[in-house]
């Protein structure tokens, strides 16, 4: 059961957007797991961390993957494993994707977690943040009447402010050319690209020099062929085929913090019903088409609490998410019977599943709610 909840979270997951953050439960009366889907782009780092609040030495297990479009009919790649005492995850994106983070806990234990997901760049911005900066334009629009395409971004800054190394590395050139006028390369650690600096009014740095995040190589002005423009910054990546890559992602700092829960914790592992048109949610999107209608008082359990929303499972095993207001408790009867003749009563709403007890003519039974043609009762 374990090894098929692991399957089924890694080919059906819930798409999120980023930054998101979810509390939630786990039960020890049944295998559990979570998928999460989400994009990221190259340059960028992304985060996980996932915290635990039990008595028990519960062991939980985060995996990272990355996962491609249904047209290329590839299966997801796995990337990195989370070390189970620390429950953190960090990774590099090399390339535009979606990921999915799988989480799964121990077996036959129980307890609370609460997950975070986000992504933020993997460079500091090469202007520091004292600096009244903002980036003018980007990588790929046109330059030259459309003779050749911007090769990195523009920062406007002060003519004179300093740029900043953006990563701990080595400077492997310090000269002029006709574009750029006078410019630095700075080859991080461990990378396989070179960072540009061009249009600089001065050089501080020399070829040679190990500099740290932080250190300023040089002033920003106008030289090169931006003679006769603002004083900017240009900023480029290049591979090491001397290829140029987008830099925006790894460096554009946008964070925001995940929605603050909102919704009772209380509800967490209950079962609880629908109330009328309430659209279920295969993601956290909630403008969207990804939805089907639940029927009135259709049985639900809320496994886990983000922001104004619960993500919830269905007795068929379905995943989604729902909005709070649209659920309530499933403790008070809708109606209540008195049996007229024998009748089966089963643990799951299924015709494969095996009777759990016969109720004899006479008993009285409290309906709770429904799914598909079957009473959830007490």
């Amino acid at each position: 059961a374990w090894l098929k909840e692991a399957a089924i979270t890694l080919s059906n997951p819930l798409d999120i957007w980023l930054p998101y953050s979810e509390t939630g439960y786990f039960p020890a009366n049944r295998a559990n797991g979570i998928g999460l889907r989400f994009a990221a782009k190259r340059g960028q780092k992304i985060n996980i961390s996932l915290t635990k609040k039990t008595q028990e030495n519960l062991a939980m297990y985060v995996d990272l993957w990355q996962t491609y479009p249904l047209s290329e009919n590839r299966s997801p790649k796995f990337l990195s494993a989370a070390d189970t005492v620390t429950l953190s995850l960090e990774y590099l994106v090399n390339e535009d994707s979606a990921f999915i983070v799988r989480i799964q806990p121990e077996l036959l234990k129980q307890g609370e977690y609460t997950l975070t997901i986000s992504a933020g760049p993997s460079l500091a911005f090469p202007i520091p943040q004292n600096v009244k900066s903002s980036i003018i334009s980007l990588f790929g629009t046109g330059r030259d009447n459309g003779g050749r395409k911007h090769e990195g971004i523009d920062i406007l800054a002060p003519k004179h402010s300093p740029a900043v190394a953006s990563a701990n590395g080595v400077i492997t050139r310090v000269n002029e050319n006709a574009l750029g006028g006078k410019v630095i390369f700075l080859r991080p650690d461990n990378a396989s690209y070179n960072l540009y600096y061009a249009h600089l009014e001065s050089q501080l740095a020399k070829e040679g020099q190990r500099v740290k995040t932080g250190d300023i190589l040089g002033l920003t002005g106008h030289t090169g062929n931006a003679k006769f423009t603002v004083s900017h910054l240009h900023f480029g990546i290049y591979t090491n085929n001397n290829v140029a890559m987008d830099p925006l992602y790894f460096v554009k700092s946008d964070y925001k913090e995940p929605p603050k829960i909102s919704v009772p914790l209380s509800n967490l592992n209950n079962w609880m019903r629908s109330g009328k048109n309430i659209k279920f949610y295969a993601d956290q999107f909630f403008a969207g088409t990804n939805f089907i209608l639940l029927e009135e008082n259709t049985l639900l359990q809320p496994v886990a609490a983000s922001g104004n929303l619960y993500r919830v499972v269905l007795p068929d095993g379905k995943k989604g998410f729902v909005t709070a207001l649209s659920i309530t408790s499933a403790l008070n009867p809708l109606k209540r019977f008195t049996i007229k003749k024998s009748l089966s009563i089963f643990s799951n709403p299924d015709a494969s599943s095996s009777p759990k007890k016969l109720l004899a003519p006479g008993e009285k039974i409290n309906v709770l709610a429904s799914f598909n043609d079957y009473y959830f009762i007490s």
